[in-house]
């Protein structure tokens, strides 16, 4: 009898040992930081400032445009801007070179380390009205970063490098742009490796914790690598839920209940 309340101890104990918690799933759970759920938070992100290797759109456009087409950089003038991909942008666009330098026609070389893309525009735009041009050729110069590109590993559905194509994103935007976490993925411990001039950084963030948004990595910068650790349930290898779980003990005591039958029969 008591051979047998053991072997109900530890199956049970093996369920829920083995089997993933809710909490360990949901994201952005309410913490007792915050002091109301519907409060507004502060935005903690600051503006980028452009690095090395980083590729930049630059579009200058004029009341008389033939006057600025030079400005521009040689793209195909029946290419839609809507279907222009990142290989075309990587050809088309200006890269950042080692020394935090772009160099625009007739412009020249343009150092942009560690300016905002504001400020940028406003240095390019100075320049056209000082050298080239007037007030009354209404100049409006648009300077963009080339998408947001990260790569994603780890526990993740899609990993791998991927871009996106807007002024600023969330760590959480970019998971879902990959697929979401998987059910043996670590949401509490979730790597982001941050390049900067001087070099890489690394920073671990709880994306289970509502406190999450408050950190500074929450945004997303380009180049950032993100990495999924697995949980212990994964390699412990008896399932994820308490039906895969169960389903997993079943199966081993039946194949060890059929050798001992077998081996006596013998």
């Amino acid at each position: 009898m008591k051979i047998k309340n053991s072997i109900y101890i530890i199956l049970i104990s093996l369920v829920f040992a083995s089997c993933i918690p809710n909490k360990d799933l949901v994201y952005l759970q309410h913490t007792e930081k915050s002091n109301r759920e519907n409060e507004v938070n502060e935005v903690v992100s600051k503006p980028y400032r452009v690095q090395t290797n980083d590729i930049l759109t630059v579009s200058i456009k004029a009341l008389d445009q033939k006057l600025v087409d030079m400005f521009n950089p040689s793209t195909s003038q029946n290419q839609n801007q809507n279907q222009i991909s990142q290989q075309n942008l990587y050809f088309s666009g200006y890269s950042v070179d080692d020394h935090g330098n772009i160099r625009i026609p007739v412009l020249g070389d343009l150092n942009v380390l560690g300016y905002t893309v504001d400020e940028i525009r406003q240095t390019i735009e100075k320049k056209l009205l000082d050298e080239y041009f007037n007030y009354e050729a209404r100049l409006y110069v648009t300077v963009k970063l080339a998408g947001l590109r990260y790569t994603i590993n780890g526990e993740i559905t899609r990993p791998g490098t991927n871009v996106l194509y807007q002024d600023k994103a969330t760590i959480m935007e970019a998971i879902a742009n990959s697929g979401d976490i998987t059910l043996t993925g670590n949401r509490k411990k979730v790597q982001v490796i941050r390049k900067y001039p001087q070099g890489y950084e690394t920073y671990t963030i709880d994306l289970t914790k509502d406190t999450a948004i408050e950190s500074p990595y929450f945004y997303l910068q380009p180049n950032d690598y993100i990495y999924i650790k697995p949980l212990k349930q994964k390699s412990w290898g008896t399932g994820t839920t308490g039906v895969q779980t169960i389903t997993t003990i079943i199966t081993a005591l039946s194949l060890i209940t059929t050798t001992i039958l077998l081996t006596r029969n013998l």
